[in-house]
């Protein structure tokens, strides 16, 4: 009987460990066949209606892959929609945020004229990159805060291009303006901020690889458009 309770922790561990391993496939998977979807040109259209049930089936595995899922999980879930949709639709309705910019038709179903992926996008990179930072040897809260926001400004300047192309949203200025960047980091800083209060036990890595298979993404895109 002692051997069996023994046994029970390595067979969990090992179970854990195999349910990552595929979450990280299906992601690397997912965002491989995209690409394809996107380069080739006879399957452009049919993968840009894709894109809202792509962000869907991430959300999907990230929920899937947290460890012991409970109302804090999901409370720092429906704040970081929430405000990332907030800022969004201040950022539409009055160019104080970002710019002026409009949504087009690729990320789905709009509310406000702001679609509602937005906010799961701002939930998936804010959790992603907070994982990344929780697994770091970053000590200091403010440094992982700083190291995350500029990491996700980096990945703004490879979305942006890919995005107006595909028509996610289209800026009614002339190019892409530096406040973006500047709002994409403080927004990002504060949700990093937030997720920081909520002192999630660590994290396996699937969040990070979703954030890598982002980065992947959008800069070969780059390197084909």
């Amino acid at each position: 009987m002692e051997r069996a309770k023994n046994l029970r922790p390595i067979a969990s561990d090992n179970s854990v460990r195999a349910k990552n391993k595929i979450c990280i496939i299906v992601i690397f998977l997912f965002h491989l066949v995209g690409l394809a979807g996107f380069i080739i040109p006879s399957l452009t259209v049919l993968f840009i209606t894709l894109v809202p049930w792509h962000l869907l089936l991430m959300l999907g595995i990230i929920v899937y892959s947290y460890d012991n899922f409970d109302s804090r999980f999901l409370l720092f879930a429906l704040t970081a929609f929430g405000i990332g949709f907030l800022a969004e639709y201040i950022g539409v309705h009055t160019g104080w945020l970002f710019g002026h910019y409009q949504y087009g038709s690729t990320l789905g179903i709009k509310l406000f004229e702001i679609p509602l992926m937005i906010g799961v996008n701002w939930f998936l990179l804010i959790y992603a990159a907070g994982v990344i930072l929780q697994r770091s040897r970053l000590q200091n809260t403010w440094v992982r805060i700083f190291t995350g926001s500029m990491v996700l400004t980096l990945l703004d300047v490879l979305i942006e291009p890919i995005a107006i192309h595909f028509d996610y949203w289209h800026w009614l200025d002339a190019g892409v303006p530096f406040k973006n960047y500047v709002c994409w980091f403080a927004l990002s800083a504060l949700l990093l901020f937030i997720f920081e209060q909520f002192k999630f036990k660590r994290q396996a890595i699937v969040g990070p690889a979703l954030l890598i298979a982002q980065f992947i993404f959008f800069a070969v895109l780059n390197l084909m458009y």
